[in-house]
């Protein structure tokens, strides 16, 4: 239990220091569209069903590495609460098309993102 919960931090502060790192990347979006965050979270849901897949058909991965690699890495660097945040943001500035528009972008980017991993290891 403890080793497990080491290998989440661990991936945790990886994966946080990561999307730290990303945040001071200077992207040029006059419009306000949190390009971002979106292709952070995407990045993360295709990383854990990669992870998932790896350790379910080769056993690559270790219970401990999967908790490291979804639960900690992809836990720190995705970000639901950003993702709130912005909508809630473009919601409030009156943004009601590029809120409805990121969010269903989010959605199905994500949901495409698992998929395609998946695909990967498909038989």
């Amino acid at each position: 239990m403890f080793g497990d919960i080491l290998f989440a931090g661990i991936g945790g502060f990886l994966g946080s220091a990561l999307r730290c790192a990303i945040g001071f990347v200077p992207v040029k979006n006059p419009a306000g569209f949190p390009t971002k965050t979106l292709l952070i979270n995407v990045a993360g849901c295709f990383l854990f069903a990669l992870a998932g897949c790896l350790a379910a058909k080769n056993r690559m991965l270790s219970p401990r590495a999967l908790v490291l690699i979804r639960t900690g890495f992809c836990g720190g660097f995705t970000t639901f609460s950003a993702f709130a945040a912005e909508s809630a943001g473009l919601f409030k500035s009156g943004n009601y098309g590029m809120a409805a528009a990121y969010i269903a972008t989010s959605i199905t980017l994500g949901l495409l993102a698992i998929f395609a991993a998946e695909r990967m290891f498909a038989d």
